[in-house]
């Protein structure tokens, strides 16, 4: 097993089993690819209110751990907005509902959830503060995930940074 720098051991996923479902390559692969990884409708409204708010931000930054999905750079923000099941929302509970292709599913999600862990670590010692929040939350309680973000810029700006000289 390979470990991560935490010295957390990660996990393994297995082969997706294609007799435990009930398609073939073909039509999974087709499924599949109708999972947006970005631009999703919930990012898409916090994106739009913080555009209204005169915030202004990067999208899904590849030199940065995990791709956030929004980067306010002048700040040091990473935010990312987590779908319910891909990133294991109330794991402990939800797991249990999986039915077909559990071998497969459970490490999986996992795997995601480690590997968010890990983002975020890194991104905290690059020196960036991380929110997360989950979907739902985004499409249910905009306002409110709009004035967290804002509170945290607010605060931000009153804290001054020593200046170095060399």
């Amino acid at each position: 097993m390979a470990y991560h720098p935490t010295g957390e051991e990660l996990i393994k996923v297995p082969r997706f089993k294609e007799a435990a479902g009930f398609y073939t390559n073909k039509q999974r692969s087709k499924i599949m690819s109708k999972i947006k990884g970005k631009d999703s409708k919930p990012e898409l409204l916090l994106r739009k209110a913080l555009w209204a708010k005169n915030l202004r931000f990067r999208l899904h930054d590849k030199s940065l751990p995990g791709k956030p999905d929004i980067i306010i750079k002048k700040y040091k923000l990473a935010i990312f907005i987590d779908g319910e099941f891909w990133h294991g929302h109330n794991w402990e509970q939800n797991k249990n509902r999986i039915k077909s292709n559990r071998a497969f599913w459970i490490p999986k999600i996992q795997r995601n959830m480690q590997k968010d862990r890990q983002d975020r670590d890194q991104l905290q010692a690059m020196g960036f503060t991380v929110f997360r929040f989950w979907s739902r939350e985004v499409t249910n309680n905009l306002p409110k995930v709009v004035n967290q973000i804002m509170l945290f810029i607010e605060t931000a700006k009153d804290i001054t940074i020593p200046y170095k000289n060399d």
